[in-house]
């Protein structure tokens, strides 16, 4: 036996090497980064994190790993709104450090933490602005990605933030339609950055496509409808879009509007697929990471998908595979009723509402427990 062979590549490693596909963390707790399992990852092919106000509320309130900071805050006088804040900040800043190192080597690739704006912010882009640009300047580590839901006013927010030099990871992308919009903010950010004399291989961004909550969505809509031509066509809605989105990403970075920025040293805006894990018994515990592997592009795991693609996922380039199958997916979802765009909306809707709902526990909780500590 070759006791000098080297290890055989993880899964996630091999989609990076192999296919182009950069695989981040879809979790950010304080426990990862106290026990050190947080830099095995990254050691195992984890290229990035991304965090929400539901990864954190969770995080949070579900260890007391927080508690000393959190009082230690409170009896120097924050409100509960700016500890939570600070809280979340720490861990931020332990998470680049991790990552940093893979950000150098990579040449500003990867090595990514993402961390999101108030979600009651999503209808204020003057707001989301503001707070992106505080979380910019109080973190003040290059790879940072500060995420903007991709409502109408999160549009307007990430061509400002990117017409500044800001790296955003846009959030809650949910239809073709506003992707688009998406990706022109960022064209015309950067344009607008280069015209005021900056430089925009200094700017990075991602595009968050979220996929099993489309199916979530269609298939309900299509139950409602019973037929068996709409029942057939249940978990075939999210990948397909999702494959057009890719589509989209290539023909619109592919211009000679693009080139132009390209050889300024511009990155493309990578799409993300977020919410990978899958929601439907029906559906395999790995598809949504299997069928939209490409170059590019970026997938996000909680540890669970991470775990499962390990074990049993498979290897193959697919996100732009069967293109005519995909439209043809779309176009009998159409012919049915379903309207990919009001889909979009919903999902908008109840994306912005998860986070609030979140952020309001988060910072319920906290009042509880400094009402407490005041009473010791």
């Amino acid at each position: 036996m070759d006791r000098t062979a080297v290890a055989r590549a993880t899964k996630l490693q091999s989609l990076y090497a192999d296919y182009g596909q950069s695989p981040w963390l879809d979790n950010l707790t304080r426990a990862q980064l106290h026990d050190g399992s947080l830099a095995r990852m990254v050691g195992n092919g984890i290229r990035g994190v991304t965090a929400n106000p539901t990864i954190f509320a969770r995080s949070i309130t579900g260890s007391s790993e927080y508690d000393e900071q959190f009082a230690e805050l409170i009896a120097a006088g924050s409100s509960v709104a700016e500890a939570y804040w600070e809280l979340v900040v720490e861990d931020v800043r332990q998470a680049l450090a991790v990552l940093r190192p893979l950000f150098d080597a990579s040449n500003s690739a990867d090595g990514f933490v993402s961390v999101e704006v108030s979600p009651e912010l999503a209808h204020d882009a003057p707001a989301t602005v503001a707070a992106a640009r505080w979380l910019s300047r109080r973190i003040n580590q290059p790879n940072l990605l500060v995420k903007i839901p991709a409502t109408s006013a999160g549009v307007a927010a990430v061509e400002t933030l990117t017409a500044e030099g800001s790296s955003i990871n846009v959030t809650l992308l949910f239809s073709l339609s506003r992707y688009a919009q998406i990706i022109e903010a960022y064209q015309s950010g950067l344009e607008r950055f280069v015209l005021n004399g900056g430089d925009p291989s200094t700017v990075n961004s991602v595009a968050s496509f979220f996929v099993s909550r489309v199916d979530t969505e269609v298939d309900r809509r299509l139950e409602a409808i019973g037929t068996d031509e709409a029942l057939a066509l249940r978990g075939e809605a999210a990948v397909a879009q999702a494959k057009l989105a890719y589509k989209l990403f290539t023909d619109r970075f592919s211009t000679d509007r693009w080139q132009r920025l390209g050889r300024l040293g511009a990155d493309v805006q990578r799409p993300l697929w977020a919410s990978t894990s899958s929601k439907s018994p029906r559906t395999r515990d790995t598809r949504y990471v299997e069928e939209l592997i490409g170059a590019d592009s970026v997938t996000t795991l909680p540890e669970a998908t991470v775990a499962a693609f390990e074990d049993h996922g498979v290897l193959a380039r697919t996100v732009d595979t069967e293109l005519p199958r995909a439209s043809e997916v779309m176009s009998r979802l159409v012919a049915l009723g379903i309207d990919l765009d009001d889909v979009g909306r919903a999902l908008e809707v109840n994306g912005i509402a998860a986070f609030d709902a979140a952020y309001d526990d988060v910072l319920t909780d906290l009042s509880g427990a400094a009402r407490q500590a005041s009473r010791h």
